[in-house]
């Protein structure tokens, strides 16, 4: 027989999802703060950083997966987030051009 208590496998997850709602309450309340917003998007670019690196992590499984794993699949989503980066900067130029001219 185990000793485990139903539902005690679910112990991580809670604090992981508490975590991410603590980050993302102090992302919100981020907003309502005068500072640079340099200052401002460096932070909450780091803290979008940190929340997807927590929940890929303990929700993805990717933390106990073997290192080979890991890196294909950050590989997969920096190319992708490239490619987006690409196509979304050439747009705002057509954009920006359209609208100076």
């Amino acid at each position: 027989m185990s000793n485990a208590t139903p539902g005690s496998g679910y112990r991580l997850y809670w604090i992981t999802w508490v975590f991410l709602l603590l980050v993302t309450m102090i992302m919100l309340a981020m907003e309502y703060v005068s500072w640079p917003q340099w200052i401002l998007l460096t932070v909450l670019l780091l803290a979008m950083l940190l929340k997807a690196s927590v929940i890929s992590g303990y929700f993805m499984h990717l933390r106990f997966e073997k290192p080979a794993l890991i890196i294909v699949v950050a590989a997969s989503i920096l190319l992708v987030a490239a490619v987006l980066f690409v196509l979304l900067a050439i747009d705002a130029l057509r954009v920006h051009q359209l609208s100076s001219g």
